[in-house]
């Protein structure tokens, strides 16, 4: 794995050869000025791009069209048509991670599930692709760690290249955002559907949620169909997915002011307080009442 790093007053750029033709690209633009990049990129790539900090502005078609990528969001491109070089406009305080893979490697690494990815099904293979989204927190985490490592030249190889494929793990993980299209759930767009209509009723009713076998049978699906369905879609179990989303909905009431903590345990299907902050501190690692003070 090659690496070729430039250092200069108002940022850094760097491009990494991950594998035989696999780049990775990070740049920092820690300038008050718009910086331009270049690179010429052929048809036979995908590429994907994360905006960790600040707002990026890709040209094509000598600047006809363009795609904007804020912070924290995620953007890919894959167009078999035409070539997509790359023209960035970089604005100040701005950091970005690209992830370029050649269209047949990237097969590679799906080859036993492919039919997951839409854009690789037999359909969709030749198709032009766009996507954008958000950067999960788990992939912030990796991205950061791509930009900021600090290792011995002897480690850097492997370490890059693991954070990599992490990055791209996590990318395709059928997070709460999946759709039926992507879901591989059975191919069976009824049961997605039922199993939404099952993430709504605990999200509805996280304070006096139904038994596992009471939402089975409300939504029509065996638990074990239920079990399987909800963690492929929404990466967890119900009762865990529950967990983090009433975790989730406690951190923004107690972060409004307006509710004490044994309010706030309340709305959250917790009937004393004591169960709720061993709950938050489980989740957070940190009490709701030092949270709060954190948060001032």
């Amino acid at each position: 794995m090659n690496s070729n790093e430039k250092s200069v007053a108002e940022g850094t750029f760097s491009e990494i050869t991950v594998d035989d033709g696999f780049y990775v690209l990070t740049y920092q633009n820690e300038n008050n000025k718009v910086k331009v990049i270049e690179r010429e990129i052929d048809r036979s790539y995908i590429q994907f791009h994360f905006c960790l900090k600040g707002e990026s502005k890709f040209k094509f078609n000598n600047g006809d069209y363009v795609l904007n990528i804020i912070e924290e969001t995620t953007l890919l491109l894959y167009n078999p048509q035409r070539d997509l070089p790359i023209h960035l406009e970089m604005h100040p305080s701005s950091w970005l991670v690209s992830v370029l893979v050649p269209i047949k490697k990237f097969h590679g690494l799906f080859s036993q599930e492919a039919d997951y990815i839409t854009f690789l099904s037999e359909d969709n293979k030749d198709k032009k692709y766009y996507r954008d989204g958000k950067i999960s927190p788990s992939m912030a985490i990796a991205l950061n760690q791509i930009i900021n490592f600090n290792l011995n030249k002897y480690i850097k190889p492997l370490y890059i290249k693991g954070k990599v494929y992490e990055i791209l793990g996590l990318y395709f993980n059928r997070g709460e955002d999946a759709n039926t299209e992507q879901c591989p759930f059975l191919v069976d767009e009824a049961n997605v559907i039922k199993i939404r209509q099952a993430k709504d009723i605990i999200i509805n009713r996280m304070v006096e949620p139904p038994t596992l076998q009471k939402l089975s049978n409300e939504v029509g699906l065996s638990l074990k169909k239920l079990k399987e369905g909800f963690k492929q879609i929404y990466g967890d179990s119900v009762y865990s997915f529950l967990f983090d989303y009433k975790m989730e909905v406690a951190r923004k009431l107690l972060e409004t002011g307006s509710h004490n903590v044994n309010e706030v345990g309340l709305k959250v299907g917790y009937s004393t307080s004591s169960h709720f902050i061993a709950a938050f501190k489980k989740k957070y690692g940190i009490t709701p009442k030092k949270y709060i003070q954190s948060s001032i």
